[in-house]
């Protein structure tokens, strides 16, 4: 079986109560930083996630880039 990262991410948030949200904001700062590009697929596995909501609250002071820039989201 074969895991993606971004969906490694995506766990993190969906079982943040048991390994802390700490840690899942962690993982998806560090995939920021390697995969920029990249984003939309975590977008994608958290959508099918039933508890969605939780993004909505933990992703907007993420989309800030490191540099102070706004992350542009594409659809």
């Amino acid at each position: 079986m074969r895991v993606s990262t971004a969906k490694t991410v995506a766990d993190c948030f969906k079982f943040r109560n048991k390994i802390g949200t700490d840690v899942a904001v962690e993982a998806l700062t560090d995939y920021r930083r390697l995969y920029p590009k990249q984003l939309d697929a975590v977008w994608r596995f958290a959508g099918a996630q039933p508890d969605s909501r939780v993004w909505a609250t933990i992703l907007p002071p993420m989309a800030v880039a490191p540099g102070g820039r706004a992350h542009k989201r594409t659809r």
